[in-house]
């Protein structure tokens, strides 16, 4: 069962004790050679990686083949990366050799030099960067060059309970996004309260983290395509926050809503659509692989998040593996990361998985590895396409969603961008701002830090 990679709250925390770690590294690499030698030796020694785990069939399957072929030495620090830890070792000149992180940090660690660029890793063992998602290599590429090789691609899907939508009159078309006064009267209906006291949740618009998913409906980006301007108070996303915030008021406000929501058993039989206490939301789509696991017998209905069109999207995430300025076997970490991603890889880690939720008489729902080719062969080869409803929906769902994904572009001051937007939705869910008052400040804190590092990032070029 896989899990998310943290929210962003905590990357944003990571990412912020880290800052003093990260100007560190910056300061006098103007003349540090940054070129590795991505060869890699008959006896390819040892490598150390830091922030990736080995605790379900997907990375235990192919952490194994990979240690097995590359025939090194693996020293493997489990966990999540730890960015005052790694920044720190770049800044004293004794990195890791391969670090695994998120792909949203990739633009700041390649502007301060604590990554390499892997252009000649990605030559050197024949990488095909045009198996992986596209979205996915956006947001490792900076600046024209390729930074990490991606992996895993969470998106979101609708998912609601079926039996209280029936009991409202009202279907997963309602609260699929696709109508946004759709959803609203939905909530409404779908909500209940016993005493003032919350008992049911409507709908959960899944705020601050969502607040780009929802721009997006309806056209707009929070960041231009070339990473270098802000749009964060701009009509569009002034309304989407407005819209998704009245979500939350109609049921008492965001800290009720909060509140009723963290006291529930979100990864047990005792979740919140098991128990009959949360209508609908948005959520990734390794949550299905949950409730599937958790509650099969819950009355689920699953469709993609739809834009005021009517067509799926998806805002995507997911990690990456990138090698480290400094490191001492960059050839073999670079090999790494290629028998970490390669279709064969992901097959292999699939039908592990397949095999187990066969034996457990539970549906293989299908991965999201990150690359296309693989993710077509694993559905066309181990997922179902008969499965039981309502998972064979979810199942549709989850691909559909993957084919229609965006993503924030690489930027430098990736940090203090999400930090800007994050924050600003944070002081409108807790009464200090009204939107676009907040948006306005974000606004301004977001294309500043972004002006900032830019113009480092021009003047070192």
């Amino acid at each position: 069962m896989r899990r998310g990679r943290g929210t962003a709250a905590a990357r944003t925390g990571m990412l912020a004790v880290g800052a003093l770690a990260l100007a560190a590294c910056a300061q006098g690499t103007g003349d540090t050679e940054t070129d590795a030698d991505f060869s890699v030796d008959e006896t390819p020694g040892e490598i150390s990686v830091m922030g990736f785990g080995t605790g379900d069939e997907i990375g235990e399957v192919r952490y194994e083949r990979a240690v097995e072929e590359l025939g090194a030495d693996v020293n493997l620090s489990e966990g999540e990366l730890d960015i005052q830890a790694f920044l720190s070792a770049v800044a004293s000149g004794n990195p890791p050799d391969l670090v695994y992180a998120n792909r949203d940090q990739i633009g700041t660690f390649a502007s301060r030099d604590a990554i390499l660029s892997l252009d000649e890793c990605v030559e050197a063992e024949d990488v095909d960067m045009d198996a992986f998602v596209d979205t996915a290599v956006e947001q490792v590429t900076f600046d024209g060059s390729v930074y990490g090789i991606p992996e895993f691609n969470q998106v979101q899907v609708t998912m609601a309970n079926a039996e209280l939508l029936d009991a409202a009159g009202l279907s997963v078309e309602d609260v699929n996004g696709s109508d946004r006064e759709a959803v609203t009267a939905a909530n409404e209906a779908l909500m209940s309260a016993d005493g003032g006291t919350l008992s049911v949740i409507g709908y959960d618009s899944k705020l601050p983290e969502f607040l780009p998913l929802w721009a997006k409906s309806v056209g707009a980006d929070l960041l231009s395509e070339d990473g270098r301007t802000a749009q964060l108070d701009s009509p569009e996303v002034v309304e989407s926050l407005e819209w998704a915030v009245a979500i939350y008021d109609a049921q008492g406000g965001f800290p009720a809503v909060k509140t009723y929501r963290d006291s529930a058993d979100f990864f047990g039989a005792g979740n919140q659509f098991a128990t009959d206490v949360l209508g609908a939301m948005p959520m990734e789509q390794w949550y299905i692989n949950v409730l599937n696991e958790s509650s099969p017998d819950a009355p689920m209905a699953f469709d993609a998040v739809r834009t005021t069109d009517g067509d799926p999207i998806a805002f995507a995430s997911g990690s990456a593996w990138a090698v480290p300025r400094g490191s001492e076997n960059a050839g073999a970490a670079c090999r790494f990361a290629r028998l970490m991603t390669e279709t064969d890889a992901w097959v292999a880690a699939a039908q592990a998985r397949a095999d187990a939720r066969e034996q457990d008489g539970l549906v293989f729902t299908g991965v999201l590895t990150g690359n296309e080719e693989a993710d077509e062969q694993i559905r066309s080869e181990l997922v179902p396409d008969d499965a039981p409803q309502p998972w064979q929906d979810a199942i549709d769902a989850m691909y559909e969603a993957n084919d229609a994904t965006f993503a924030l572009p690489a930027n430098p001051a990736d940090n203090e961008f999400e930090t800007a937007w994050q924050d600003a939705v944070n002081r409108v869910l807790n009464g200090q701002q009204e939107p676009a008052e907040a948006m306005a400040q974000a606004q301004e804190e977001a294309q500043s830090a972004l002006d900032d590092a830019w113009a480092q990032w021009d003047e070192e070029e």
